[in-house]
């Protein structure tokens, strides 16, 4: 099987990618053959040289780096299945992708309907799901609209800091609300890019002002006192798996903890400091416990239609006891340290084989839908 590899992108989490995209390079089965392709941070692809493959091979802790040679460009033809790619004229031989790309243009559903209109098999939610997810505020409206918890939150649009009596008003209520300390982040940006902790009203303006660069719509949300972060790996075809299928079904892995050393889990914490957290697999959870994170993250997972695969991500309440759903991810982080191949792998699923599954299930889904009607 040719599998391509495509990482990058126009992302904030560009860097994140180049790490998490080597990993899933050296995951695939050496029986198969690697195709990468490279996105610039410009948005421009290319293929790269069989040579980036075999150096990230021989040194696992290599980083891919992106070449840009004019004659290796590539472009995409509609409903090209299988040669949609094109480098020089010429189709790439290509069965299924793994977009290994994070963030803004590669977990937003934009990349995959590119894939969806190129009819072409791909790892990783659909377009639907995937624009669904990466907003934050929508996420947490389907979530509510069937009974799963979330943290209280607000939702806060460009057109209102336009306005200087509008703004007011808003931050008033949401001071009422909510109450100090909160968090604010953008609602489509992955990483915790944007995100800041206010303890004030002027850090909260600071921090309106940082996530509104991010995005044109940001979350501010009630900071639960003494949290505790909860994740969940979780695969599988949420909408139409059969009962035989096992590459297809929906499964919920070992929830693990962080233990942030930083004010929170941010950008640095997660990929920058290698001691920024402590990475608990299992959570210090009893089994019913444990048990109720499983089974909410696959509540949480089905109910967006997510396919593939998702990290989804939990608050405890240390005082309470109550369990929030905080977001989910669906291309979470493949690198050396992140949560969702060591969840996997505490639960018996090791990295190769992790790989293997997400490339089948998506090769599985694609032949399902081929059977369905498009036209009369």
């Amino acid at each position: 099987m040719n599998i391509a590899v495509i990482y990058g992108g126009r992302s904030g989490e560009h860097e994140v990618s180049l790490i998490s995209a080597a990993a899933i390079a050296n995951g695939i089965n050496r029986e198969n053959k690697v195709i990468l392709i490279g996105i610039t941070k410009e948005g421009k692809w290319y293929l790269q040289d069989d040579s980036e493959y075999e150096r990230i091979c021989k040194d696992t802790k290599a980083v891919l780096s992106i070449k840009e040679d004019e004659s290796k460009a590539v472009s995409i033809v509609p409903a090209g299945k299988k040669h949609a790619f094109v480098v020089g004229g010429k189709p790439l031989d290509i069965d299924v992708v793994f977009p290994a790309l994070h963030g803004t243009y590669g977990e937003d559903g934009t990349i995959q309907g590119l894939f969806e209109m190129a009819d072409i098999p791909y790892v990783g939610c659909t377009h639907l799901s995937s624009a669904i997810t990466m907003d934050k505020e929508k996420t947490k409206m389907i979530w509510q609209s069937v009974g799963l918890p979330v943290v209280p939150y607000v939702c806060i649009k460009r057109s209102v800091i336009l306005d200087s009596i509008v703004y007011d008003a808003v931050i008033e209520e949401t001071e009422k609300e909510l109450g100090y300390p909160m968090f604010v982040k953008p609602c489509c940006a992955g990483s915790s890019n944007g995100a800041s902790k206010a303890k004030n009203r002027k850090e909260l303006g600071y921090a309106i002002m940082e996530a509104f660069n991010w995005d044109d719509k940001i979350l501010v949300e009630k900071s639960l006192d003494n949290a505790r972060e909860i994740e969940c790996s979780v695969t599988g075809n949420s909408v139409t798996f059969p009962a035989d299928s096992d590459d297809e079904a929906v499964v919920a892995y070992i929830p693990g903890e962080i233990v942030p050393n930083h004010d929170f889990y941010d950008f640095d914490a997660k990929y920058n400091d290698p001691d920024g957290a402590n990475l608990l697999i299992p959570a210090e959870l009893t089994e019913n416990d444990l048990e109720k994170i499983r089974k909410t993250a696959c509540a949480a997972y089905k109910v967006l239609d997510a396919t593939g695969l998702s990290r989804v991500d939990f608050f405890i309440d240390k005082n309470t006891k109550q369990v929030y759903l905080n977001e989910i991810n669906t291309m979470p982080g493949f690198t050396p340290i992140s949560m969702f191949p060591k969840m996997c792998d505490a639960a018996g699923l090791k990295f190769e084989p992790l790989v293997d599954l997400l490339i089948k299930e998506a090769v599985a889904r694609y032949e399902a839908k081929q059977k369905l009607s498009t036209s009369r």
